[in-house]
């Protein structure tokens, strides 16, 4: 290190080597033991902890912990019933000659630094400076520096050019709600904070770039999750141009699979990534999401059951899940029927005796015939036990059997937590109808390429169109979302048209874009991973936050800041905005 008025050495670089030197180190007062004479100080940077040592207590009684202070002294070793094995500066100590105090602290703290992360999110976050002195916390911060960085490096070793795109930038009605900006100089208009930089990126394909990134701030008003940030968050956003689904997926796996070998011990799915189309996600899992790492699989049984007496498998979409064995008791059953039931479905369940009999308030319903193709179709064994769920709708259904997976999953302790298991899903629906109206919407982004391209907008079921639109997923998580994206006029008019658009919506709203295509655009293609879920899934954290420095709390709130908050009068006047009581 270069040496300054306040330290000549790192706390947690001085070794047995330094000792018999004379040293100046600066810090934070981890802790102080007075044992009556004999003083031991510990001193904290964010290189480690080093023991200081006085024999002149009185001398530093006023100190209080947290304080910043720069000291001298001379390095000693310590005597073999001192040494502390856990500590990186263990076999050393300082013999304190001077201390100053830089900053003092107050005597008492909103809570114990150490312990920072049992106390309530909200006072955590109030003062998140305290809190990121934890060593846990301070460190999920140099940890995300670390892997953004190897990020870049990785990106540049394939050739593409990091480009900062704006973050003033104008409205855009692409599923989340915008942060909006008032204009000063434009009286009654307004920017947008970027949902994504969806628009700029294939603008800079149309400009004739061959491979864009950048580690992009990401601007939406939506609700967080444990899983998703408020307002504000961060995504490796990429773009190639002349490129096809094959040359992203290529892309995509190396990016994942370098970042989780490199920052974890886990088994990391080798490449190629399995891939798995929308509709056999949801057949199979209940989800486009599905964690892997969970054996469990759901299969269609309407053609089976819908012939039996059993009134709510009439006109109903009825699916199972069959576990090989179960040793539970019948109380562990009533609980799953009420989880099944707190989420709005019924749950019923066959048990197969030694004797391939069923043993089931069903069975009544059943025949010999149902009970045949049951056997036969799903390889029934002793010991097996069929989940059932029957529900009208399909949709409903799948989620209601996705949720049950995931709840038989963790109460039989089947998924293996030390593997990343990714996949790709593909052949997203490029339309889905309004739940609203029943009208024609966009099912995902509506900058995707259809498949088939005009000739499929033309002539196929709207509904029955599929979108060259994918999805990275592990463990049970979304990490990144892209597509080939649409590039040529005539089907940009056509796509919107059938979603209900005519050509004036398509210009005003994406005026840029629209104008760009008429001057030879290129075939193009990219993704986003989330670099917030990214290192979340990494350092095994199940709540998001955790990896940012500054992250608004789960209300959308920041109570360090005092945001969101009123402004002056005269800043109201300057961008022309009038706030009714």
């Amino acid at each position: 290190m270069k040496e300054n008025i306040y330290r000549n050495i790192y706390c947690g670089d001085v070794t047995l080597d330094d000792v018999g030197k004379k040293v100046r180190l600066a810090g934070w007062v981890n802790s102080i033991r007075n044992l009556g004479g004999l003083l031991f100080i510990t001193l904290r940077d964010e290189t480690g902890i080093i023991q200081l040592i006085s024999e002149n207590a009185d001398k530093y009684i006023n100190i209080n912990r947290e304080s910043t202070v720069t000291v001298t002294g001379t390095v000693q070793k310590r005597t073999d019933d001192m040494i502390n094995p856990n500590m990186k500066t263990g076999q050393v100590e300082v013999k304190l000659e001077t201390l100053e105090i830089l900053g003092e602290c107050e005597s008492v703290l909103p809570f114990e630094i150490s312990r920072s992360k049992e106390s309530s999110e909200d006072t955590r976050l109030k003062y998140r400076y305290l809190d990121l002195r934890n060593e846990e916390v301070h460190n999920n911060i140099l940890f995300r520096s670390k892997v953004i960085d190897y990020i870049r490096t990785i990106m540049k070793e394939m050739n593409f050019t990091e480009i900062q795109t704006p973050i003033i930038t104008a409205t855009s009605p692409e599923g989340a709600r915008d942060f909006i900006v008032p204009s000063r100089k434009f009286k009654g208009k307004f920017y947008a904070l970027p949902q994504a930089p969806q628009i700029f990126k294939q603008l800079l394909m149309v400009s004739g770039f061959n491979r864009y990134f950048q580690i992009a701030p990401c601007f939406r008003d939506e609700d967080p999750r444990s899983d998703r940030l408020y307002g504000e968050f961060y995504q490796l956003d990429f773009e190639m141009s002349f490129a096809t689904e094959e040359d992203v997926y290529d892309v995509g796996q190396e990016v994942f699979y370098k970042i989780f070998t490199n920052f974890s011990n886990k088994e990391v799915s080798p490449i190629p990534f399995r891939r798995i189309p929308y509709q056999e996600s949801m057949l199979k899992y209940g989800t486009d999401k599905p964690d892997l790492r969970n054996p469990l699989e759901i299969i269609d049984i309407t053609n089976i059951l819908s012939s039996s007496e059993f009134p709510p498998f009439k006109n109903a979409t009825i699916r199972t899940i069959k576990v090989e064995e179960i040793d539970k008791s019948n109380s562990w059953y009533k609980q799953m029927e009420e989880y099944v039931k707190s989420i709005g479905g019924t749950l019923g369940y066959i048990k197969v005796n030694e004797d391939l009999s069923f043993k089931s308030s069903l069975d009544k319903f059943l025949n010999d015939e149902i009970r045949n193709k049951l056997k036969t179709t799903l390889s029934l064994k002793k010991g097996n036990v069929l989940f059932i769920v029957a529900d009208p709708s399909k949709e409903k259904c799948a989620k209601l059997m996705g949720n049950l997976r995931i709840k038989l999953g963790d109460e039989l302790n089947l998924i293996d937590k030390n593997k990343y298991v990714f996949c790709i899903i593909n052949d997203f629906p490029f339309y889905e109808l309004n739940e609203e109206d029943n009208s024609i919407a966009f099912s995902h982004n509506p900058f995707s390429m259809p498949q088939g391209g005009l000739d499929s907008l033309n002539n196929i079921n709207p509904l029955d169109i599929k979108a060259y639109q994918y999805d990275f997923v592990c463990n049970g998580y979304e990490m990144a979302s892209g597509g080939v994206r649409n590039h040529d006029r005539k089907i940009l008019r056509k796509a919107f048209e059938i979603a209900g658009y005519d050509e004036e919506i398509v210009k005003s709203k994406f005026p840029s874009l629209y104008e760009a295509f008429r001057y030879g655009a290129p075939p193009h293609a990219g993704m986003a991973p989330g670099i917030d879920r990214i290192l979340m899934l990494l350092k095994d954290e199940e709540n998001i936050r955790e990896m940012v420095a500054f992250p608004l709390s789960a209300n959308g709130s920041d109570a360090m800041m005092g945001c969101p908050g009123e402004v002056f009068e005269k800043q109201l006047r300057e961008t022309h905005i009038k706030i009714r009581d």
